[in-house]
């Protein structure tokens, strides 16, 4: 009842310089001549004090993954999920048999390569929980590093998939906080 004497607790972000690192559950971006809204919030826990971050952002007409990594410049990918049996009906048994997916892979008239692999652990901001779950990740990039590839193992018969772009932070403007 008496929630307009309480204290707002002060943003952690400048205003007057937002940007794709200071994103959170409500801001609004535009990026591809549309304006997105952050509706989920992931973070990432790869060791060695290697953190990245992940919004599930909505255009109003389609739902992406935002990731973002701060490796003293931005590494940003803009992907959507995809069912793993659309990149090879074998993958989800080769992985089960092998532990790791092939090194190249071909989707969607592209051929990709596997850049980068890593266990770490996952923690959905969005939810009042402290559980981090256990997830093993590999990242694909095709010859030019414009689209990546990802498969993500969260324990032996769940796997994910996600395709998208590579892309920079100039690509990102108007970003307003959710208040």
């Amino acid at each position: 009842m008496f929630d307009f004497f309480k204290k707002k607790k002060a943003p952690t972000y400048d205003v007057t310089n937002l940007s794709l690192k200071d994103l959170n559950v409500g801001f609004i971006f535009d990026y591809d001549m549309k304006s997105w809204v952050v509706k989920e919030v992931y973070k990432y826990d790869w060791g060695n004090n290697n953190f990245t971050s992940e919004y599930k952002v909505d255009s109003g007409d389609e739902v992406a993954f935002l990731h973002i990594a701060d490796e003293g410049e931005l590494e940003i990918s803009l992907s959507k999920s995809i069912r793993i049996s659309k990149i090879d009906e074998a993958i989800t048994d080769e992985i089960e048999k092998n532990e790791k997916p092939p090194r190249k892979i071909h989707f969607d008239e592209e051929l990709y390569y596997l850049e980068e692999d890593a266990a770490g652990y996952f923690r959905d901001l969005s939810k009042e929980t402290e559980d981090w779950e256990e997830l093993v990740t590999w990242e694909y990039l095709n010859d030019e590093a414009t689209k990546v590839l990802s498969i993500t193992q969260w324990d032996i018969r769940n796997i994910e998939a996600s395709a998208g772009l590579v892309l920079k932070e100039f690509q990102f403007s108007n970003i307003i906080p959710s208040e």
